[in-house]
């Protein structure tokens, strides 16, 4: 019996461990291929950009507590503004309260012809308008305060004077008139006391009853009330001129009066065009309060203005509310186009500068 060759062993044992070194290597490879798919796919979906948010959403997640403070604003604007639009159809309908809006016959332009062919349009129009461009003319005088506001050297006088100036704006339209009827009576107002006081005799003739005068008594007491007030927005941009164009000005040999010329106007011209665009758009409207208010038997035929002829025809005794609604909305058709020509001739002559949009 043969002896078996101790090389066999050895060699079959060198085969298996070959082998499995070969398997080790494979699955170490195949582990390897995994986790270089894994981190490819993962550097790919890092990689990959993420949807992008409109400008609006980025601005209301970083600043939600400012649009929710608005929020109210809004609302007040839709409810009170928005809202009434809805009604402003009566304008064209011929409406009844027992009928409602929808219910009403639809007539057309019928109430705005019976407006325009009205005898009283042209003296009521003419008023309106008269007093309108008066005011109008007035739109300088808070520019010329604020200019001789801010050359004030001292603080403390000029916010004193700015304070004083303030004040007539928080009197309320009612309280204004009565002032003035106080003031103006020939009985016991400061005017009939001055006229005794200065040699006359008996009781002087009553500026309110006056016609011709009806129109200086409401814009002049209007620019009482609301000259100081309109300085702030000119006041705030003064307020942006730097120092050192004044100082450079200075030393070149300008006077107070050139530095306001070439420095202070300049600076707040773009706003007095903006103002003044805003203004044109109330050329046709005269507030109703002061104008009621101030109106008599006598001064009618000059203050009888559209906001009242409004009031007495659709509110008054005769109860036209189609008339009345068309009335008033002729009223703000004019003063939008107004504005929109205003601002189109602004745009044009300032080169896009100074315009509302």
């Amino acid at each position: 019996m043969k002896p078996i060759p101790q090389s066999q062993p050895a060699a079959a044992d060198g085969s298996r461990g070959k082998s499995c070194v070969r398997r080790t290597r494979c699955k170490r490879g195949m582990i390897t291929e995994m986790k270089q798919k894994v981190e490819t796919v993962s550097v790919g979906a890092a990689q990959t950009p993420a949807p992008r948010l409109s400008p609006f959403v980025r601005n209301f997640r970083r600043d939600w507590q400012l649009h929710l403070l608005i929020l109210l604003p809004m609302i007040w604007l839709l409810i009170f503004h928005y809202g009434p639009m809805y009604g402003a159809q009566i304008a064209f309908r011929n409406y009844k309260p027992r009928t409602g809006i929808w219910g009403s016959e639809w007539v057309g332009l019928k109430w705005f012809k019976r407006f325009l062919s009205s005898p009283d349009f042209g003296q009521i129009f003419l008023n309106t308008l008269l007093v309108s461009l008066y005011t109008l003319a007035m739109f300088p005088i808070p520019i010329i305060m604020a200019l001789l506001i801010n050359v004030i050297p001292h603080n403390g006088i000029k916010k004193t004077v700015q304070t004083i100036s303030y004040m007539p704006h928080f009197i309320s339209i009612v309280i204004l008139v009565a002032i003035l009827n106080q003031i103006l009576s020939p009985v016991n107002g400061l005017y009939g006391v001055f006229y005794r006081m200065f040699g006359g005799e008996g009781y002087p003739a009553d500026i309110r009853a006056s016609a011709d005068a009806f129109r200086h008594l409401y814009v002049w007491s209007g620019v009482w009330q609301n000259c100081g007030w309109n300085t702030i927005i000119y006041l705030s941009a003064l307020s942006s001129v730097s120092s050192e164009l004044h100082e450079a000005a200075e030393i070149d040999g300008a006077t107070r009066l050139k530095r306001v010329r070439h420095i202070d106007l300049p600076t707040i011209l773009p706003t007095v065009g903006i103002m003044l665009i805003l203004r044109c758009g109330h050329v046709i409207s005269v507030g109703f309060e002061k104008t009621h208010l101030m109106q008599n038997s006598l001064n009618i035929s000059k203050s009888e203005v559209i906001s009242t002829y409004v009031y007495k025809k659709g509110l008054g005794n005769s109860n036209q509310f189609s008339f009345g609604s068309a009335v008033s909305l002729f009223n703000s058709l004019v003063n939008c186009i107004l504005m929109l020509t205003v601002n189109w001739i602004s745009k044009k002559a300032s080169d896009d500068e100074v315009s509302l949009f």
